[in-house]
């Protein structure tokens, strides 16, 4: 067996890896980055981009059945499925070339292929092939989709996101586990593509919203494009010819059944950390198998690992990812040379969706019983530039500190990836309402939105 020696080994070349092989390289330390899968990224091969092309074709058969509004006339719009998948995948390929692109520039020698374990404190063995030998490492390995236990005997007939892009054509109906981001995102996408969408959760949220009036929101925009079944289990599912048939509960305990061509599972994507031997390593884990670490300095507690991106669940988010593993790179690089790690302070939470309206939340996560806070609104209903593009649906709510210093926010609205920057950069400046309505903002913009809710908590700070 080869062995190898190295200041940093990092584990799992997606967007955390990849940071965390930079930052150690950048602070001189000798690295070397280990990849078992087909590597390019879960952004870029079976998430964001992918994801993003398909909403983009959605968007674009729901535009045309809906130029009437604008008085052009635009016959019967035929989706050609095929065609919509071929472009997608061929549109994604460029996004994994250009990742690997990116990667020709580190030495062959300085990556290896093939599942890492621990062996000890220090040591990793890579299939049975490769002894890494080093000072500090970093987990980035990543996350895989979760199959809900009824689907489980059945997974080979369910699709999730690592899957779903690779069929040849889209299917006439559609059923999608999960409200989440991920499942909201392409349970709408299909629908406006033509496929008849049933959409299941046990909750009673969508897309990631907390506050009652934006949920009540999502919920009644969605239900006009999908079939939803809110707080709902999926009670068992068994093979129907070359689909599914689904059995459920619904909230008020009356059961369901039906057929559907294709099952899509969008219940979240645990951390990839089976089969490192973590304990091996001297890592400190959790009920969960989680390994406990500092969430600032990402250090593992127990031995000199570090962990960054999906692996360590925090915020499942390409930027945060990113940011994450130029972190953990940049500190196992100071522990390989005896210095201490760094606890960076942490970015101002941003989480959007890319349905339509799009979603974001911002800054401090809704709370119904803080009695510190003031709480402003916004409609799109009516709002002036919403309304000329038709795009006239959602609202925000918005909330502060009794000084007026914004916290937070939730919002379904359009533009929302525009008003959630807008929002993240204000919060983090820790800029009150009143600051922020002494800016300019252009007209008609679907930004003047913000006014009324700013207005609202400066008014109501001004008065306390």
């Amino acid at each position: 067996m080869r062995e190898l020696t190295c200041d940093v080994a990092v584990i799992g070349a997606g967007t955390a890896g990849i940071a965390a092989y930079r930052a150690a390289a950048k602070a001189g330390a000798e690295a070397v980055l280990i990849e078992r899968g087909p590597g390019g990224t879960t952004c870029a091969r079976v998430g964001c981009m992918p994801s993003k092309l398909l909403i983009a074709a959605g968007a674009a058969a729901h535009e045309a059945r809906g130029a009437g509004l604008f008085g052009v006339r635009v016959g019967s719009v035929t989706v050609d499925g095929k065609a919509v998948m071929a472009r997608l995948r061929a549109e994604r390929d460029r996004f994994v070339g250009g990742v690997f692109e990116s990667l020709d520039g580190i030495e062959p020698d300085r990556r290896i292929s093939g599942q890492a374990r621990f062996r000890d404190h220090h040591t990793l063995a890579v299939d049975d092939h490769t002894l890494v030998r080093f000072r500090a490492a970093v987990i980035a390995t990543g996350s895989s989709p979760n199959v809900p236990k009824p689907l489980q005997g059945l997974a080979e007939r369910v699709l999730t996101t690592d899957t779903l892009f690779e069929v040849p054509d889209l299917p006439r109906s559609l059923a999608v586990l999960g409200g989440g981001p991920v499942g909201i995102e392409l349970a709408q996408a299909m629908a406006r593509l033509g496929v008849a969408v049933t959409l299941f959760d046990t909750g009673a949220t969508l897309a990631g919203l907390s506050h009652p009036d934006l949920v009540r929101a999502a919920r009644e925009i969605f239900a006009a494009e999908l079939d939803l079944h809110m707080e709902s289990e999926i009670a068992s599912a068994e093979a129907d010819g070359a689909g599914l048939r689904l059995a459920w509960t619904g909230p008020d305990g009356s059961r369901g059944e039906a057929a559907f061509e294709r099952v899509l599972a969008a219940t979240g994507r645990p951390p990839n950390l089976a089969g490192l031997d973590l304990e091996r390593g001297g890592l400190h884990l959790g009920d969960k198998g989680m390994p406990d670490f500092d969430a600032r300095r990402l250090l593992c507690a127990g031995a000199p690992v570090l962990i960054a991106g999906d692996a360590a669940a925090l915020r499942p988010v390409l930027h945060e990812a990113s940011r994450q593993g130029g972190i953990a790179g940049a500190n196992a690089a100071a522990i390989a040379r005896g210095a201490a790690p760094e606890a960076p302070e942490p970015w101002t939470n941003l989480a959007m969706v890319f349905t339509h309206p799009q979603t974001a939340s911002v800054g401090a996560s809704y709370d119904p019983d803080a009695t510190d806070r003031i709480e402003g609104g916004a409609d799109f209903c009516d709002q002036g530039r919403a309304r000329i593009e038709g795009h006239n649906r959602g609202a925000l709510r918005l909330w502060a500190d009794r000084t007026g210093r914004l916290l937070g926010a939730e919002m379904i609205a359009p533009a929302a990836e525009h008003l959630g920057h807008i929002l993240a950069d204000a919060i983090g400046r820790g800029l009150t309402a009143a600051a922020m309505l002494d800016r300019p903002v252009y007209h008609p913009t679907v930004e003047e939105g913000l006014s009324g809710a700013l207005s609202e908590i400066a008014d109501s700070a001004a008065a306390d």
